[in-house]
C-alpha cells in the first residue's frame, strides 16, 4: 500500500464458504452456484504462491528493479498455466508503463555569444533545445478581461520572454483590480504556472521567465535535487519540444537591458542557443493484465486490481518482502482468476468480462493504475462497470478490537449506493465477515481512500470497493514476511471478493452510479 500520492472465537467462526447455507428462497445471482468455485480458493494455494512471491528471491519487488521483473514473470507464468489469456490483443500480458525519476538537467544557454551555465544564472527542470534568432517579449504575459499583453503579438512557434508581476497604473493601483490589491498573476505560487499555461495556449514553443524574487527559491530546489541525485518517480511525459527556462536578473537583462521598466510587448532580435539536456532516468516497468471474456456482455468489464510492487531493499541491505503489502492482494487475484476460469470451463463463464489488473508503481504514487486509467486503458473506462481493489488483506490490524474475521471496506458507497448494498448482501449470503467501515469515514486522517489504486478508477466515476486489513508494525518494513500472514483470513477475504465479483459480473444490469466523484 502507498504510504505517501499530491496509508480464538473468531477462528472457530472463520468463514469457510462450505459452512454457509444459502436460503432456498434466495434468487440465484446466476444460473450457476458460485460456492463450488469459491472452494477452489484455498489457504494452501495462497500460501504456496505467497511464499514464492514474497521470498527474498524477489528482492522486495522495487519498481523497475530485477526483483520486480521476476514478479511480473511469475504472474505471467501463473496465468499461462491457468489458461487465462492476456488482455492485450497481441497476446502480451505486459502493459509497459513509461516511468522516469526526475533528475536535474545539464547544459547551458548562449545569448549573443555569452554562455550561462544551468544552476547559476539560469534554471530548468526539463530539457530545452534549439537555436533561435529572435524571442517575443510579452511583458507580464497576462491576458484577462480587456487587458492583454498578447494583443497584436504572434507567439505561435516562438520563444516568449515573460517577467513576473502585473501592470500598475500611474496612480499606484493595479490595472487588473483597479485597487492596491494584487491578483493571482502576481502570486508567488501561481503566477509562473498561469503565465506559462497562457503562453502555451498561444502556441509558444518555449518560455523564458524572469522572476528575481522567486529565483533563489527555484535555485534551492535545483541544488537539493542535484545533491540528492534523484527526485520523484513519475509517469514519463510524452516527448515535447516545449520548455521553461527561469532567468535571474543577469540573463534577463542579456535579452533586454530595460526589461524592468519597459512593459511593451515586441519582438527582440537575438542569437539564442539552448543546450539543456534532460537528466531524467528512465525506468522500465509494466502492469500485468489478464482477462476472461464475458459470455453475454463481453464489452462490459469488471476490473479486479492489486499492486505487484513493493519498496525493495533498505539501505542496510534488508529485504522488504511485502507479503501483506501487497503480496496478499496479488495472490488473492491469482486464486480468484482460477475460480472464474474453472467456472468458464464448466460453461458457467462470467456474463461480463473480468479483467485481472496487477499494477506497478503503486508505492511510487499509484503510477501503474494512473497510466491504465489516464493514458492507456486497455478496455474503455466508459464500459468499465466497477473496480474491486485488493491491497493488504492477510493480516490483522493490532489497533482494532472485535472479531478477527473482518475486513475493512473503503469506498463502496462513494459512487454507487447499489454497489454498497450488493456488497453487504453478498457478504451476508456467503461469507459473514464483519465489514468494518472505520476508514471509510470522510474525516479519516489516514485518507486511505486516496492511497491505493482504486482511486484512479473512482476519480473517473467508476464504482469501487477497496478491501484492506489495516496497517501493522511490519508495514513498509522487513518484517512483512509470508510466515506472518493469517492464511485462514486471507482465504475468507479472497472468497468474499470472488463472490462479490461473481455478482457484479453476472447480474442483469451493470452497477448504477448515483453519485459523483469528489
Amino acid at each position: 500500500m502507498n504510504k505517501f500520492a499530491l496509508f480464538a472465537l473468531g477462528f472457530l467462526l472463520s468463514c469457510n464458504s462450505s459452512q454457509k447455507t444459502v436460503s432456498e428462497t434466495s434468487k440465484p445471482i446466476s444460473e450457476a452456484d458460485p460456492v463450488s468455485y469459491a472452494q477452489t480458493i484455498t489457504q494452501e494455494e495462497l500460501k504456496e504462491h505467497l511464499f514464492t512471491y514474497a521470498s527474498d528471491e524477489f528482492e522486495g519487488r522495487e519498481t523497475g528493479e530485477p526483483g520486480q521483473k521476476k514478479a511480473v514473470e511469475y504472474l505471467k507464468e501463473q496465468y499461462e498455466a491457468l489458461g487465462v489469456p492476456a488482455a492485450k490483443q497481441d497476446g502480451n500480458y505486459f502493459q509497459k508503463v513509461p516511468l522516469e525519476v526526475a533528475k536535474v538537467p545539464v547544459g547551458n544557454i548562449n545569448i549573443n555569444n555569452t554562455t550561462f551555465e544551468i544552476g547559476e544564472d539560469v534554471l530548468a527542470f526539463t530539457q530545452a533545445q534549439g537555436n533561435f534568432n529572435q524571442v517575443v517579449y510579452v511583458g507580464y504575459g497576462i491576458e484577462e478581461d480587456t487587458y492583454s499583453d498578447y494583443a497584436g503579438i504572434d507567439a505561435n512557434g516562438k520563444v516568449v520572454l515573460i517577467k513576473s508581476g502585473e501592470p500598475i497604473n500611474p496612480n499606484g493601483n493595479y490595472v487588473l483590480s483597479g485597487t492596491t490589491e494584487k491578483s493571482a498573476w502576481s502570486n508567488m505560487s501561481e503566477a509562473m504556472e498561469k503565465k506559462a499555461t497562457l503562453a502555451m495556449e498561444k502556441g509558444a514553443k518555449g518560455i523564458l521567465y524572469w522572476d528575481s524574487q522567486n529565483f533563489p527559491r527555484y535555485k534551492g530546489y535545483f541544488e537539493f535535487m542535484k545533491a540528492n541525485n534523484s527526485g520523484k518517480m513519475e509517469l514519463a511525459e510524452n516527448s515535447t519540444d516545449s520548455f521553461i527556462v527561469i532567468l535571474n536578473e543577469t540573463t534577463a537583462k542579456a535579452f533586454k537591458k530595460d526589461i524592468e521598466n519597459d512593459h511593451s510587448p515586441k519582438a527582440i532580435l537575438v542569437n539564442l542557443k539552448l543546450n539543456i539536456e534532460s537528466g531524467n532516468e528512465k525506468i522500465d516497468s509494466e502492469n500485468v493484465v489478464a482477462f476472461i471474456k464475458g459470455t453475454e456482455k463481453p464489452n462490459e468489464y469488471l476490473v479486479i486490481s492489486s499492486h505487484l510492487d513493493h519498496i525493495g531493499i533498505s539501505a542496510n541491505g534488508d529485504i522488504n518482502n511485502g507479503a501483506d503489502d501487497d503480496g496478499s492482494g496479488t495472490v488473492a487475484m491469482l486464486e480468484i482468476a482460477e475460480a472464474f476460469k474453472k467456472a468458464a470451463e464448466d460453461g458457467d463463464g462470467p456474463k461480463r468480462s473480468v479483467v485481472f489488473l496487477h499494477v506497478t508503481g503503486e508505492e511510487k504514487g499509484l503510477l501503474g493504475s494512473r497510466y491504465y486509467t489516464d493514458v492507456d486503458p486497455i478496455f474503455p473506462l466508459t464500459q468499465t462497470v466497477a473496480d474491486l481493489n485488493i491491497d493488504m488483506i492477510g493480516r490483522i490490524d493490532p489497533k482494532r478490537s472485535g472479531d478477527r474475521n473482518y475486513v475493512y471496506l473503503i469506498g463502496s458507497d462513494k459512487l454507487s449506493t447499489e454497489l454498497h448494498n450488493l456488497s453487504e448482501e453478498i457478504n451476508a449470503k456467503y461469507a459473514n465477515l464483519e465489514l468494518d467501515y472505520t476508514y471509510n469515514d470522510e474525516n479519516d486522517p489516514n485518507r486511505f481512500y486516496y492511497r491505493s489504486d482504486h482511486y484512479n478508477f473512482a476519480k473517473n466515476n467508476i464504482p469501487i470497493i477497496f478491501y484492506f486489513n489495516g496497517t501493522h508494525a511490519d508495514y513498509h518494513r522487513p518484517g512483512d514476511t509470508p510466515d506472518k500472514i493469517n492464511y485462514d483470513l486471507l482465504e475468507n477475504r479472497t472468497r468474499l471478493i470472488f463472490y462479490t465479483a461473481w455478482e457484479v459480473a453476472n447480474r442483469p444490469e451493470k452497477i448504477l452510479v448515483d453519485k459523483v466523484a469528489d
